[in-house]
């Protein structure tokens, strides 16, 4: 929604938040990820509701700069907003593109409630539980018995 202005500036903030990415997945925006709840632009004066994939996220700091920088930068934009989204984020929130990217290049398989994940190299739902603490709190550690490859699976 625009308010004054450019009425392509809401757009522009969209694009924008293409070119950040999600500071553990380079190649994966936080779009693809699904992390933006919501965007407005009133006056000149954007607001970014942001969704991070688990409420304790460390990155959330990070991620805040990197779109208050990215939309700031955005002619006609006069301030920038960056709001925690009271929501929950899901796994069914993440684009095909970063499903893609997070098992080519990171091999994280994405947890579907009700659907076992499968091993983003061999493909096989053969993934089972080694630990519940991964690298990050909302990654566990698998390995797939059909090639062996241990694998991080995504969870919501």
């Amino acid at each position: 929604m625009t308010g004054g202005g450019r009425a392509d500036l809401a757009f522009d903030v969209i694009d924008a938040l293409r070119r950040v990415d999600d500071p553990e997945y380079p190649g994966v925006s936080v779009v693809d990820m699904g992390m933006i709840a919501s965007t407005e632009v009133v006056d000149g004066r954007a607001t970014v509701e942001l969704i991070t994939t688990f409420s304790g996220c460390p990155a959330h700091d990070v991620i805040t700069a990197e779109i208050t920088a990215a939309v700031g930068a955005l002619d006609g934009i006069t301030g920038v907003e960056v709001r925690r989204s009271t929501g929950r984020w899901d796994a069914s929130r993440l684009s095909g593109h970063a499903r893609a990217v997070m098992a080519r290049d990171f091999t994280v398989s994405v947890a579907v409630p009700g659907r076992p994940a499968e091993c983003p190299r061999c493909g096989v739902a053969a993934l089972v539980e080694q630990s519940p603490f991964g690298p990050a709190r909302c990654r566990a550690v698998h390995r797939c018995t059909a090639c062996g490859e241990v694998v991080e699976v995504l969870r919501a």
